[in-house]
């Protein structure tokens, strides 16, 4: 068995492992972030030793993984900080803040207040970057004692909105910065606007669509009189506060060195499937860095449609389990979603998005 052979083997069990023991093992759904790591360093090692120079420990990747948490863009702020400062804020001042959200509730009725939530979120995380959206989703709901099957089905839904709209413009999410980037020369000269010039018609409907199931879903529950429009009460102590921020850098640590450990299959396999193979394939981003499948997948030499089709894969299948996005893995950290809730309710939506954007981009052929 040649090397490329004993690579591919290895790190395709690898994906398996990180595919299926959060669902199948207790203690690892609950230590997810440390798992994550774990594996993160084992897929890099393995391609280290046996990928032939595609990829492998170096300064560069290792100072990447300790600094992606804590930088945004070169600034010296990043998703721990975020998510640390956030936290601690609403553990110092949350009966102020438990209050306004009940009384905006209060006043604009579950179905609007929801609305108006997942629209502005989702169009808003373009400009306000994903992980900001991310810390506010995860307060906002917390604050409210939503039945527990209610809850997951909203910030689900408001995540997938959010996944969605941070691909707007080069500041949402490392996507799109990548993705932009990747296509600053010629032919495309691609600068800020770029995305949401052509993938501005995909994402913009898709984020109204998601606003108005998400408040229709729960302006449902609330008319039935299954929801009452009760705070929930505070629980998180302070070391709880910082323990989260510290996983949340952890997983995407880890995250960082998985997709780095991944890229030899990337390059070897996937580079090679065409568009609309590549917009199914694309959805292992539910479990990897989409960041990292951007940056080997989108190259200048790629017609518009192949660029469209495997962005809005990456973007729609990022909602589909907990580390496909920055949303998710804060929300279910903040809200101790675990892992199978989660997949229950952003699989069939996944599911349900990916079939009807193929019929756009692949069917109707509308790109």
């Amino acid at each position: 068995m040649g090397a490329k052979t004993l690579c591919s083997a290895i790190l395709f069990g690898i994906f398996a492992l990180v595919l299926l023991l959060p669902f199948k093992v207790r203690k690892i759904e609950e230590n997810i972030e440390p798992f994550f790591l774990g594996m993160g360093i084992l897929a890099l090692t393995v391609s280290h030793l046996l990928s032939g120079g595609v990829t492998g420990w170096s300064r560069e990747i290792i100072g990447e993984a300790l600094k992606a948490p804590v930088s945004i863009h070169h600034i010296p702020i990043g998703i721990f900080q975020i998510v640390l400062i956030f936290g601690l804020l609403i553990h110092f001042f949350h009966k102020p803040f438990y209050r306004k959200m009940s009384q905006l509730l209060g006043k604009l009725g579950f179905r609007l207040f929801f609305f108006l939530l997942i629209l502005i979120l989702g169009l808003c995380s373009s400009i306000i970057s994903v992980i900001v959206s991310a810390v506010i989703i995860s307060e906002i709901f917390a604050a409210f004692a939503l039945r527990r099957d209610h809850l997951i089905k909203a910030v689900v839904i408001t995540c997938f909105a959010v996944g969605l709209g941070a691909a707007l413009t080069p500041l949402g999410e490392p996507l799109s910065t990548i993705a932009v980037s990747k296509l600053s020369g010629p032919p495309y000269h691609a600068g800020f606007t770029f995305l949401l010039e052509h993938l501005g018609i995909y994402i913009i409907p898709g984020v109204v669509g998601l606003s108005i199931f998400g408040s229709v879903y729960l302006g449902k529950m609330a008319r039935g009189g299954e929801e009452k429009l009760e705070l929930a009460e505070y629980t998180e102590t302070l070391s709880n506060v910082v323990w989260r921020a510290v996983k949340v850098y952890l997983f995407i640590a880890g995250l960082i060195l998985l997709g780095e450990g991944m890229k030899p299959i990337v390059e070897w396999y996937l580079s090679k499937i065409p568009a609309v193979g590549l917009y199914w394939v694309n959805t292992i981003s539910a479990v990897l860095d989409n960041a990292t499948l951007t940056a080997v997948e989108i190259e200048p030499t790629l017609t518009l449609p192949q660029i469209k089709s495997a962005l809005m894969g990456l973007l729609i299948s990022g909602g589909i389990l907990i580390p496909g996005n920055i949303p998710n893995i804060v929300s279910a950290g903040r809200l101790k979603i675990k892992s199978k809730e989660w997949a229950k309710v952003g699989a069939p939506i996944g599911l349900a998005l990916l079939l009807i954007y193929f019929l756009i981009l692949h069917v109707a052929g509308l790109h």
